[in-house]
């Protein structure tokens, strides 16, 4: 059984707890991170040196990075069971991947100030500039991603979900759970679309769209 180390709430554990509802996937969790077990203790650090969570363990195998964690998922456990997931087709894989970097290196980090100061009212993150700064860029990136739902009319890499999806669609979570200027706030209708659309599948339902961001 798949053993997930990362509190429930965090936004990179959930991508992987989604992608294992979407598999059919049993899996114990355990608490680490702020609140909980700290990441800093020896026994998580030889797992991973980075103290950050999530962690997988599959038996023997050990492995850290969110994005990397479903990627393997859906590689081992996914070919039968939904092979538009990650399609092994070269482009089509490329099309995926292309979102999943996109997520991670562009749009998280153009939120990650706001979102800090707005929803969760860290002392640290109350520059007016800088909140105001980083949701201009916010709303940068989800124009981005309402332009190519425009484009597809369905998922971020096509007509069909994918992989991309997952981590793009907790990020939307976030858009619409934060408490942003409405002035910065650019309307999204396509996105709106998708994050209903979204919210058709149990495993968003339990881990993206639960109230939670």
């Amino acid at each position: 059984m798949l053993n997930i180390l990362g509190k429930a709430a965090s936004i990179n554990v959930r991508k992987v707890l989604w992608t294992c509802v979407e598999l059919a996937l049993p899996f114990t969790r355990e608490d680490w991170g702020a609140g909980f077990r700290a990441t800093s203790e020896p026994a998580f650090l030889a797992l991973n040196p980075n103290a950050m969570v999530p962690v997988l363990r599959d038996g023997d195998f050990v492995l850290w990075e969110s994005n990397s964690i479903i990627r393997y998922l859906a590689n081992q456990y996914g070919g039968t069971r939904n092979p538009a997931w990650y399609p092994a087709e070269p482009r089509r894989r490329a099309r995926v991947d292309q979102w999943l970097d996109w997520q991670a290196a562009d749009l998280n980090r153009a939120w990650s100030y706001a979102f800090m100061a707005l929803a969760r009212q860290s002392p640290a993150h109350q520059d007016a500039a800088a909140i105001a700064a980083s949701s201009r860029d916010w709303g940068h990136f989800m124009g981005i991603l309402e332009r190519r739902l425009q484009e597809t009319g369905a998922y971020v890499a096509g007509e069909a979900f994918t992989l991309a999806d997952i981590a793009i669609g907790l990020s939307v979570n976030r858009w619409f759970q934060t408490p942003l200027d409405s002035a910065l706030r650019p309307d999204l209708p396509a996105v709106a679309a998708y994050y209903d659309r979204l919210a058709e599948r149990p495993g968003y339902r339990e881990h993206g769209r639960n109230g939670t961001p």
